[in-house]
């Protein structure tokens, strides 16, 4: 097919979005767009060879214009169980007020048919950022659903995630829409979808969609025709005042258990320029913790996320204003929140960690940020310490108004399936059982009795009897507390992670990814590592492989099938490869296990945590070159 059909054929479908697009500004985008996509160099015929300057401009700009084109217009952004997320932009691959208002009129029509006969109109929770077009977004969903009959309840303005997912509880709604794309740069956003009400019970009551219902979802919003067909309220939705912000805090203060001392611990937060900045403070202020100050180059929510190259506290770089911040005012303790406050990174003073070769910077200190996993075990820890022994705290089991909200069998912590194995083995010294689900909260948040639940990247779940979610904000206070109360004992987080490592041997984590501009190779990638896995790992033998895609059936849980391998070695070194569900990545997930004594000193724990970094800095090494990943 010739590049001037190709253009034609484009044109039109270009043409076409513009006349349904309902926002001036993405419509004329595509208009400049297109212009540039036909613009042809005067003098110039199509195949004629040239090497003048002023021609290869234009026709690299004319290039560069089609190749854009054909990029918004290659498919419709897809909405799944992450809802919707991507570039904002015009054409149906971007996200633009179109493509929210078709994803908006789809919800409200599944809504409908899942209420039908129920008694009353569905109940919508509408929450949202503070990223470009987060609000013009929110309002057109309010608008679309609110035209067909639905009852729609709009937050008073942009804030954290976690609220939206406990309005979707504390409101007994259907359902729950929230702007964001959480950590993503910042020309990307996004609509997570939370069921709840009547139309999901028991354990997944208020927490994000899964199958089936993303099918349905998805389904209904194929069967939009046009934009111009949807009908749209100019008002007649309610705008809620703070009610439901001040009943989130409350329940974030109810969640951590009473009477723990605050002490004299000093906190550095920051919110990365999100939302999560001034209910995290005013929580931890509330909460006795009189010495918290936030990075002030990110403590305003900025869209444009202007002192970080991604905001996302994983990220390198990410959260050095914290850790210089920490180390002028001597802080005990940093807490990060990701832009939509769902997530909480931490980080603290380890002397192993201490950088002498790099004096006057945090480095030198021994400032250094907790992986996702220590954080979830620490948390885990403490919460199975709580219910195992009976006490009493928001971080109790749910036991409250649905019954699918208890297991039979007892409370659960919960992790995913790359996360540490750890948590298994903290739950069972407790008496507890311990769930491993597929990836993502949606899923960690369905555990039936679930007490606590983590994933390795940053989401920790400290309160499931209200948000069924991670929340960065009560996960900080959950942090921050349990510091609190080792200083009031003169030790530390540190010193509580050597005390895990002593009793249940020392599991180090780690992850090795790859991002690819070829899809394929991903596919490519997959298939040699299932079709010759290694059969060595650290140079222990590999005594057990399992392909996630067949599912599961084991004393971990039994997992319905994901893309994905499972390895373990002899020594109980463990790789989970697996395409990312977000990101262009190919993602490996390693853990070592070192055996450390009941009675290990600080040195011996020490050197115990040398040799497993050791073993782990190797592994790293052997999946990149087995999986024939770059660094």
């Amino acid at each position: 097919m010739s590049a001037d059909v190709d253009l034609a054929t484009l044109e039109q479908q270009v043409q076409a979005w513009i006349d349904d697009d309902p926002d001036a500004t993405t419509a004329q985008e595509l208009r400049d767009l297109l212009g540039r996509a036909r613009t042809q160099p005067e003098g110039w015929e199509p195949g004629q060879e040239t090497h003048d300057l002023r021609v290869l401009s234009v026709l690299s700009d004319t290039g560069a214009a089609r190749e854009e084109l054909a990029d918004r217009f290659a498919g419709t952004l897809q909405f799944g169980t992450a809802g919707l997320r991507g570039r904002l932009g015009g054409g149906p691959n971007r996200m633009n007020r179109a493509v929210v208002i078709r994803a908006a009129s789809g919800l409200a029509d599944f809504l409908l048919g899942e209420t039908e006969g129920a008694g009353g109109p569905p109940v919508v929770v509408v929450g949202y950022d503070a990223r470009h077009r987060s609000v013009d977004f929110a309002h057109d969903t309010a608008a679309v659903l609110t035209a067909v009959g639905c009852d729609v309840r709009l937050l008073p303005g942009p804030l954290p995630t976690p609220v939206l997912a406990f309005a979707v509880r504390h409101l007994g709604a259907d359902a729950g829409v929230m702007v964001t794309a959480s950590h993503n740069p910042p020309q990307d956003n996004g609509y997570k979808v939370y069921l709840g009400g009547r139309v999901v019970h028991g354990a997944g009551q208020g927490a994000q969609i899964v199958p089936p219902y993303d099918g349905g979802i998805a389904a209904a919003i194929a069967r939009v025709p046009s934009v111009a067909s949807v009908p749209r309220a100019a008002s007649g939705w309610t705008v809620l005042g703070p009610e439901v912000a001040e009943a989130y805090v409350a329940s974030v203060l109810g969640s951590a258990p009473p009477g723990r001392p605050a002490a004299d611990l000093s906190i550095v937060l920051t919110p990365m320029h999100g939302v999560g900045g001034a209910i995290a403070l005013r929580v931890l202020q509330a909460a006795g913790f009189g010495r918290v100050q936030l990075v002030p180059q990110q403590a305003a929510p900025d869209p444009d996320f202007p002192t970080v190259d991604f905001p996302n506290p994983e990220e390198p770089g990410a959260i050095d204003l914290s850790l210089v911040l920490a180390a002028t005012v001597d802080a005990d303790l940093v807490l990060a929140l990701d832009p939509d406050a769902d997530r909480c990174a931490v980080a603290l003073r380890d002397p192993r960690a201490a950088l002498p070769t790099a004096p006057g910077t945090a480095a030198a200190d021994g400032w250094r940020m907790l992986h996702g996993d220590e954080t979830g075990s620490l948390l885990g820890a403490a919460v199975a310490a709580r219910v195992a022994g009976g006490e009493a705290g928001g971080t109790a089991w749910p036991t409250g108004d649905d019954p699918g909200d208890a297991a039979a069998d007892g409370p659960a912590l919960a992790s995913s399936i790359v996360s540490s194995r750890l948590l298994g083995r903290i739950a069972a010294a407790h008496g507890l059982r311990h769930v491993q689900t597929l990836t993502g909260f949606k899923w960690i948040a369905r555990v039936p009795g679930l007490a606590f639940g983590y994933e390795e990247a940053l989401g920790l779940c400290v309160d499931p009897a209200h948000v069924r979610d991670k929340d960065g904000i009560s996960a900080a206070l959950a942090v921050a507390r349990l510091a609190a109360d080792l200083a009031a004992q003169g030790r530390t987080l540190v010193d509580a992670l050597d005390d895990l490592a002593r009793a249940h041997g020392l599991h180090l984590t780690d992850q090795v990814s790859a991002r690819f501009t070829d899809l394929d190779a991903i596919g490519t990638t997959m298939d040699r590592v299932r079709d010759q896995p290694p059969t060595f790992l650290g140079g222990s033998p590999v005594v057990e492989t399992v392909d996630l895609a067949a599912g599961t059936d084991d004393d971990r849980g039994g997992l319905p099938p994901t893309a994905g391998l499972r390895l373990v070695a002899e020594d109980g070194t463990r790789v989970v490869v697996r395409p990312s569900g977000t990101e262009p990545k190919v993602k490996c997930y390693l853990e070592v296990v070192q055996a450390v004594a009941p009675d290990a000193s600080y040195e011996d724990v020490s050197a115990a945590r040398e040799r497993a970094r050791e073993r782990l800095d190797a592994l790293a090494d052997e999946v990149r070159a087995a999986l024939g990943l770059s660094a």
